[in-house]
């Protein structure tokens, strides 16, 4: 089965399109978490969120930084993290925003992306400003693998617009990486999707009204300032297309709420972006 076809079944599984970002801060962990060892803590707060948002979303994006940053034992918790995803039937996109040429791109792909693979991610971000020759070798594994990767075309941060939104052949750099990603979509059944920031909502509405075939990853919503208002034209008119991103504001959630435990207050806020999202197709289908 393709990986949007996995992707589909699975937003229409769950009823929403929630992804929640597994972006584990040590220093932000509840106190009952801590142990002392940061691979060890984290790996055990990604767990318990699992356990928390499995039964009410799609999928989950763990961010690789955040675990890379503490060495062997942070990557061998990442690679239990991702097992744990997906032995509880959620998609796992892995957020390494990875990129080179030939070989390289090859192995990259070759190492994270499908059952096969080390990681055993069901997708993964990529950089295109090295051109396509470092795309298509990510294209080719990820579809033997039933895979899929997400290009990065117009991403949340404030200082995408220096080279994202120049102006080359009449157009922004951000829509010719658009019109690539598009035919690649085309290409690939949807196995090739796009990367949208959330707080960009022009653009997303733009962007899809030239990508009917590509799948969004949007980041961006909650902590960075993205609302269900700002994403609602990033889906198709049957609802689907797209995956909205939520980290600091579902996993930290405790932080800004009175819940006994932290765990409720994750809960919580899974279900409020849930029924957010739901109020906003409501009035963008009338």
């Amino acid at each position: 089965m393709s990986f949007s076809h996995r992707l589909t079944e699975a937003v229409k599984s769950k009823g929403n399109a929630v992804l929640v970002g597994l972006d584990p801060r040590y220093e932000s962990l509840p106190d009952t978490i801590k142990t002392g060892n940061a691979a060890e803590s984290c790996e055990r707060f990604c767990r318990e969120i699992i356990d928390i948002v499995s039964p009410l979303v799609p999928g989950v994006k763990p961010q690789a930084a955040f675990f890379e940053q503490y060495g062997p034992a942070g990557m061998i918790a990442l690679e239990r993290i991702i097992r744990y995803a997906k032995s509880k039937g959620l998609i796992v996109i892995f957020d390494g925003k990875r990129n080179d040429i030939a070989s390289t791109a090859e192995a990259y792909a070759a190492g994270i992306l499908g059952e096969k693979s080390a990681w055993g991610a069901d997708a993964l971000t990529v950089s295109p400003y090295l051109g396509s020759d470092s795309i298509d070798p990510f294209v080719k594994v990820a579809l033997e693998r039933d895979a899929g990767i997400f290009v990065l075309v117009k991403t949340s941060n404030p200082g995408s617009g220096m080279l994202q939104d120049l102006s080359a052949g009449g157009q922004p750099i951000y829509r010719h990486v658009a019109d690539y990603v598009e035919r690649l979509a085309e290409q690939t059944d949807g196995s090739v999707g796009a990367v949208v920031g959330a707080v960009w909502a022009k653009q997303i509405s733009e962007l899809r009204s030239v990508m009917p075939a590509a799948w969004f990853l949007v980041p961006g919503y909650g902590s960075q300032g993205g609302t269900a208002n700002d994403v609602r034209s990033a889906f198709r008119p049957d609802a689907l297309g797209a995956v909205i991103n939520n980290s600091r504001g579902i996993i930290f959630a405790y932080q800004k709420t009175e819940c006994s435990r932290w765990q409720d207050a994750v809960e919580a806020a899974a279900k409020k972006m849930i029924e957010e999202l739901a109020a906003a197709e409501h009035t963008r289908t009338g």
